[in-house]
């Protein structure tokens, strides 16, 4: 029998506690509930760019290491693709461009090029739970400023009417600030940030020389009227600014993990740096397999259909919870939708487990969801600091990136919320 070997953890990890994801996704698996949790798609991506992936994985070339940039195929496919999304600007692909393992790797990279330690990284919550860790393993500092809800309570809202406090924001700049980060369209909320916020953002990064880095892994899910502004394309922001992209999100191939940086050369050659050292490159075939799926997409209306079919999907989602009923947040983009469940009444002689007696009443309350109605959905207090989780106490995040069939399912399940009332 052999002895336990202890060895002490870092203390970039030793706090760390178990992640939202590894509790709720076991837990839809167990109950063979319907999965509105995480964020990934159960269905293929598009039959052009699975035909892509077939063709390239025998290719020789690509069996081998790519340039740690990424490959010149998709560098230039990207650039191909973006130049009439940043206007007035023709990108250059060997110096303006990065394919990363993933958008997560490659907001970890801009962290480790541009953070030292005790630098501070301003976030608005509710944030994308990994930014967290991110900026810490990398010796930085997470300063929190929350997105306020306004209007009435119990009331349907639109993503736009979550709000960033200016006179907040300035009150957290201090000597140590360095990055400030933009994720628009929003998770969890669905906010497209407007041209005029961007600005107001834009002027508070300029007047105290942050870097911004703008998380845009939803740009290509933005639903009518709404437009997608990007902050890079504001008068003097350029400069500063790093726009994060994803394959996974863009084609529905989140296990693909390629994502990308755009910038100015100096800003992502600092970025790369970092990058070669994390990864040294992306794996090569699905790179290749990206740049032709980019290079095909008008041809098959892709991104156009696309969209209708997400918005589509919104609609039916947002018409459960009218029917329930239950307020929520009309997104404006990406592939969420926040529900106020504080209508809601649990029984209260129900049994928690004892990992969810340590967590918010969210958590109760979708631990409920999964048990008793045989939906999963996500706790929105793990994309806040611990100061503001009781702001997201009331909400669950349904993610509606599924088949029709599935959420056809969800929907017989989640009416019957309505005894629950």
């Amino acid at each position: 029998m052999s002895n336990t070997v202890k060895i002490k953890r870092s203390e970039k990890v030793a706090h760390m506690i178990q992640d939202v994801w590894s509790i709720f996704s076991p837990l839809a698996i167990q109950l063979k509930a319907v999965n509105l949790g995480q964020g990934f798609m159960n269905f293929a991506p598009p039959d052009f760019l699975n035909e892509a992936a077939r063709q390239t994985i025998l290719q020789t070339d690509c069996s081998q290491y790519s340039h740690p940039k990424g490959r010149i195929r998709l560098r230039k496919a990207l650039a191909d693709a973006y130049n009439p999304l940043f206007r007035d600007r023709t990108l250059d692909p060997e110096t303006e461009i990065v394919v990363t393992a993933g958008a997560n790797e490659g907001i970890f990279a801009i962290f480790a090029a541009f953070l030292d330690d005790g630098d501070e990284v301003i976030l608005m919550e509710p944030f994308f739970d990994q930014y967290i860790a991110n900026i810490e393993m990398n010796g930085g500092v997470p300063v929190y400023v929350p997105l306020r809800p306004q209007g009435g309570s119990n009331a349907t809202i639109s993503s736009k009417d979550w709000i960033l406090d200016m006179d907040e924001l300035r009150s957290k700049i201090t000597p140590r600030s360095k990055v400030i980060v933009l994720n628009t369209p929003h998770n969890p909320i669905g906010k497209v940030f407007s041209k005029e916020e961007l600005e107001e953002i834009g002027k508070v990064a300029t007047e105290h020389n942050l870097l911004i880095l703008t998380d845009e892994v939803y740009d290509r899910l933005y639903f009518r009227p709404d437009t997608h502004e990007r902050i890079a394309n504001l008068p003097g922001l350029w400069e500063r600014t790093i726009t994060v992209g994803s394959g996974g999100k863009t084609f529905g191939a989140t296990g693909w993990r390629i994502g990308w940086l755009i910038g100015p050369k100096e800003l992502v050659e600092a970025a790369l740096a970092a990058h070669v050292r994390i990864v040294f490159c992306v794996n090569s075939p699905l790179q290749e397999a990206m740049a032709i799926g980019f290079e095909q997409a008008d041809a098959h209306n892709f991104f156009e259909n696309q969209l209708e079919i997400y918005e589509q999907r919104r609609d039916y989602m947002m018409s459960i919870f009218d029917d329930i009923p239950l307020p929520y947040t009309k997104p404006q983009g990406s592939y969420f939708i926040l529900v106020d469940m504080s209508k809601v009444k649990i029984p209260a002689d129900y049994e928690f487990p004892e990992i969810i007696h340590n967590r918010g009443y969210d958590f109760k309350i979708c631990y409920w969801l999964a048990k008793e109605i045989g939906v999963v959905a996500i706790p929105p207090s793990e994309f806040y600091c611990a100061e503001n989780r009781h702001l997201a106490e009331c909400y669950a995040r349904f993610a509606f990136c599924k088949t029709d069939e599935t959420l056809k399912q969800a929907r017989e399940r989640l009416l019957k919320l309505k005894d629950y009332i």
